[in-house]
């Protein structure tokens, strides 16, 4: 099991700044990759970024250049920064995990663990 906890949305202006964070606890092991996904009204979710326990990293292209993100194996915490924020950023921000290892709850196949989200919202 692993519960993942996300924090630091809010409401911020256009060109500002956020820093996301999203604890992890629980069986941490049983996670591979780790990201950050978006969902606004009307739209489906989306990937936003992405790092490996490595430290490979992978972004939309929207937000290249602006976000970063960042993972503290030691704290067991994963960061986004969002710079120069933009109100197409508007999103419940929500974090996830790859399991390393598929489980079959209920009949159903997990194969990601995520968080409840953290609405963003840029306006101004």
């Amino acid at each position: 099991q692993v519960q993942l906890v996300e924090s630091g949305g809010g409401l911020v202006q256009p060109g500002g700044s956020l820093r996301l964070s999203c604890a992890a606890s629980g069986s941490i092991s049983s996670i591979n990759t780790m990201g950050w996904y978006r969902q606004a009204p009307g739209k489906q979710r989306e990937l936003v970024a992405a790092a490996t326990e490595g430290g490979i990293t992978n972004y939309a292209d929207s937000v290249k250049g602006r976000f970063t993100i960042s993972r503290d194996n030691a704290k067991n915490t994963l960061y986004l920064q969002m710079n120069s924020l933009k109100p197409r950023d508007t999103a419940v921000y929500y974090c996830n995990g790859r399991l390393r290892n598929s489980r079959v709850v209920a009949g159903k196949i997990i194969t990601d663990y995520w968080g409840q989200g953290t609405q963003v919202t840029v306006s101004s």
